[in-house]
């Protein structure tokens, strides 16, 4: 007899930023109010692969996880001598992506989800472009998150990839199942040369919204925000201060979880990211 298919499907689209296009590998399942997820820094959209076949969210939601360029499956731009300069993630890029992304796919004011640099850039949605989103959920997301943007990420002395996935495992609740904690582990293992150290450029050189964050509307886009309790990049408390400047922003310490809070506990994760999706399910 046959295997049974997963309904998870894999497609590319073409995206156009500044000029440059790039080839963009997405995973999606489910029908309904669409369902963007950003990956962490370094890493791809695998680390939704349990959110994408939970058919709690699939039968309300179109859940569509992509791999930003770069990373994953999605290359570098055709179009350019992209390895004769040095990969730098920029806030008006990642944007800019993002917004490109949903008019490829021609998304109907999707809700985006991203954690880490995929929760921080949630704050720069909301700034620069809240009339094109339903929501924003920012996981482990702060106004600053300094430090990171460092040599030794991409030194031609140090085996990256093993560097990357210890500090990885620093970062995960000790709670997390040893499958769980492996395969996040994993996933960070094969990130190119410099992807990682590239990504950090955004969230700890250029990302400082201490001063500007209070501005945000979330009568524009609403905004949720939650962090896990191990979160030693932007803790809890950081996390709470930033959402406390934001009015109208909600917030969230998820227990028992970590830096990673959709690739560590799926059924946790869920307890709390849940009712959020319900909320807008029933507002959509």
């Amino acid at each position: 007899m046959a295997a049974p298919v997963s309904p998870v499907t894999g497609r590319y689209v073409d995206v156009t930023v500044a000029g440059e296009t790039y080839e963009v590998f997405y995973l999606e399942a489910g029908e309904g109010i669409p369902l963007l997820c950003q990956h962490t820094a370094g890493a791809h959209n695998h680390q939704f692969r349990n959110l994408l076949r939970d058919p709690e969210v699939t039968g309300s939601y179109r859940v569509i996880a992509y791999d930003l360029p770069y990373h994953g499956k999605s290359d570098p731009p055709h179009g350019s001598s992209w390895w004769t300069r040095q990969y730098d993630l920029t806030s008006d890029f990642f944007t800019e992506f993002i917004v490109g992304f949903a008019q490829a796919l021609d998304l109907d004011r999707p809700v985006f989800m991203g954690s880490s640099m995929g929760g921080v850039v949630c704050l720069y949605l909301a700034r620069d472009y809240p009339e094109r989103f339903r929501a924003l959920i920012a996981l482990e997301c702060a106004d600053f998150t300094p430090g990171f943007y460092i040599d030794w990420w991409a030194h031609p002395e140090v085996e990256g990839r093993e560097l990357i996935a210890s500090v990885v495992d620093g970062l995960i609740a000790p709670q997390t199942s040893e499958l769980d904690r492996r395969l996040t582990m994993f996933y960070y293992s094969q990130a190119a040369p410099g992807v990682l150290k590239g990504d950090l450029y955004f969230y700890s050189a250029e990302h400082d919204m201490r001063e500007t964050v209070s501005t945000l509307d979330t009568g524009k886009v609403p905004l949720y925000m939650l962090t896990g309790e191990y979160d030693y990049l932007s803790t809890p408390a950081q996390s709470e201060a930033t959402a406390a400047k934001i009015p109208g922003a909600s917030y969230q310490t998820m227990h028992q979880v970590g830096h990673f809070p959709m690739s560590e506990d799926h059924p946790r994760f869920m307890s709390y990211i849940g009712p959020i999706l319900d909320e807008i399910d029933k507002r959509s």
